[in-house]
């Protein structure tokens, strides 16, 4: 073999080693994902960018990009298209994507109770979920929240078909504040903080203290061929969040300054409100077979889906 052979057999060599992985990174180094999150940031997240803050997420093998939802983003797809490889969905949302065959996970709850609720003035006529009977609840007009009025009505009960439901989109403290409706759907970590913020009295009445069981809310999802073909990327991803949330809930403040770091248009006192009320249900843990059982009964008697799911059908149990 002459020189200038050699030399090109050993810079095709050199050329197929960089190549193995695909991405061409050194080897060891973390690997480029996605989650796209459900909602804007807010305290609900504060775990996966205190993870990202704190090196969890490359200590772990993970260099992850957070992408914020747009208007039009419909995260399951994105995912079933492989645009994103994680994504954190309504427990509904994934629910429904497994009854259309899209193939998606759970990987682990981010928040462990439901966070919808209903809302009503504590000076108003409306003392507990049955009074609503009889009188106007402002909705945003998604079949969740009539799914939520007729759980919390029915199992204190009162009669959902003598509720007047008003669509006023996302405008339940406004619409209270202003008397238009005598309750209104909302979320307790969200709308209730802002009203009690702005010194509106409020009967706070949790979905999961009327009908439904305490599933979890919000789920950190990907797809089955993900957790196929790259076991160690989804499994460093689950570890790092895992720790996130962990350091949120030792060392709550910093996460919050994480969070602020990352996003320079959220107020502190917002954030600091609903993060106080969030974090018991923020503490990690593994799903419970026998609550995502009830949750699927639950769903399904409320029409958010079709019939019952078998959960080890859309969720990695025992992670």
């Amino acid at each position: 073999m002459n020189r200038a052979v050699a030399l090109l057999a050993a810079a095709l060599l050199l050329a197929g080693l960089a190549g193995c992985g695909g991405s061409g990174a050194e080897p060891g180094a973390p690997k480029g994902a996605t989650v796209v999150l459900d909602f804007v940031p807010n305290a609900v997240h504060t775990g996966i960018y205190a993870g990202q803050a704190q090196g969890f997420y490359k200590d772990a093998g993970v260099d992850l990009n957070i992408q914020v939802p747009g208007e039009s983003t419909d995260a399951p797809k994105l995912l079933a298209a492989g645009r994103t490889d994680f994504a954190i969905l309504d427990i509904t949302d994934l629910g429904i994507a497994d009854e259309n065959g899209l193939e998606l996970v759970g990987l682990m709850p981010i928040v462990q109770r439901p966070l919808a609720a209903v809302l009503a003035r504590r000076d108003g006529p409306v003392k507990r979920p049955r009074d609503l009977d009889g009188h106007t609840v402002g909705v945003t007009g998604l079949p969740s929240d009539t799914a939520v009025v007729d759980s919390e009505v029915s199992a204190d009960g009162g009669d959902p078909a003598g509720v007047q439901e008003v669509t006023i989109g996302f405008n339940a403290v406004a619409s209270l504040a202003a008397g238009r409706v005598d309750a209104a759907t909302g979320f307790w970590n969200a709308e209730a903080v802002e009203a009690e913020r702005q010194g509106i009295p409020l009967r706070v009445f949790k979905v999961d203290e009327f009908g439904a069981p305490s599933y979890p809310e919000l789920v950190l999802t990907t797809t089955r061929k993900e957790l196929k073909e790259d076991p160690a990327l989804v499994e460093g991803m689950v570890e790092a969040t895992t720790q996130g949330y962990e350091f949120t809930e030792s060392k709550p403040q910093k996460a919050l300054d994480d969070l602020l770091a990352a996003n320079k248009s959220l107020e502190r006192a917002d954030q600091q409100a609903q993060l106080k009320v969030l974090l018991p249900a923020l503490a990690p843990a593994p799903f419970d077979e026998a609550v995502l059982k009830e949750w699927s009964v639950w769903a399904s008697s409320h029409d958010l889906l079709p019939e019952p799911l078998e959960p080890k059908s859309a969720f990695e149990l025992g992670q």
